[in-house]
């Protein structure tokens, strides 16, 4: 990863990758047929198919979830169609070195996996089914919100105003478009502003500090690994004979 903002391009990286085995696990099911696989489904917005995104780890309602809660993880990473990989990176790519520099990657981490989780437990409470990094982009915003209100400065207000403009921007298309999880995105919202108000907004100033930053890093990288561990496992036991 690259020196500066390498947890921003390991979830870059970790998303895109899932999203081309996920493409390529459809075109295997659906072969080139449309709405979803093959060269006809690059050309419909590269649309997953539901059965694909559920065994590799998609959020599902919360009577199903509760069994299986590593899926509040794996879904954070997974997404259904081409655009919807390309606007959430995109948004990534435009705040996550932001809250990166200003907590570190450690703590970065952590918050990006934890509001991804806050999002996607609202959404598995309310009967969703649901992939995406929205949830936890939702979450940074959310963070940056309560860091950056009350307080003033020229650049304070234009990153208010950055945020602010992408929270519009999602909630138009949510209004807009079925399917987007407007509860998944409020939990990840209302998950990092509580996290933002609770946290230090910068980086670990002592010893102690970075130890528990760290702590808090490689636990959430932990959690990542043991959830996928767990998607892996169940994906092959229930491979089709």
């Amino acid at each position: 990863m690259p020196t500066t903002s390498p947890a921003t391009y390991f979830f870059l990286t970790l998303s895109c990758m899932l999203y081309a085995v996920s493409l390529m696990a459809t075109i295997r099911v659906s072969g080139f047929a449309p709405p979803a696989g093959g060269i006809m489904g690059i050309f419909n917005l590269g649309a997953i198919d539901g059965n694909v995104l559920l065994r590799l780890g998609e959020s599902v309602p919360w009577r199903y979830e509760i069994l299986q809660p590593w899926r509040l993880v794996t879904a954070i990473f997974l997404h259904g169609g081409m655009m919807h990989i390309i606007f959430n990176m995109y948004v990534l790519m435009d705040i996550g070195p932001i809250i990166e520099e200003l907590y570190g990657s450690s703590r970065y981490v952590f918050l990006y996996v934890a509001t991804g989780i806050g999002g996607f437990i609202l959404s598995a409470f309310v009967g969703h089914f649901s992939v995406g990094g929205s949830t936890a982009l939702l979450g940074l915003i959310g963070v940056m919100l309560a860091v950056t209100t009350g307080r003033s400065g020229a650049a304070t207000q234009m990153l208010r105003g950055q945020l602010i403009k992408w929270l519009v921007y999602i909630a138009v298309l949510g209004f807009i478009f079925p399917g987007i999880d407007n509860a998944g995105h409020l939990g990840g919202f209302l998950t990092g502003f509580l996290l933002g108000k609770l946290m230090a907004d910068r980086e670990p100033a002592t010893p102690e500090e970075r130890k528990r930053a760290d702590i808090l890093g490689w636990g959430t990288g932990l959690l990542i690994a043991a959830s996928y561990a767990f998607m892996l496992l169940g994906y092959f036991q229930n491979a089709p004979k």
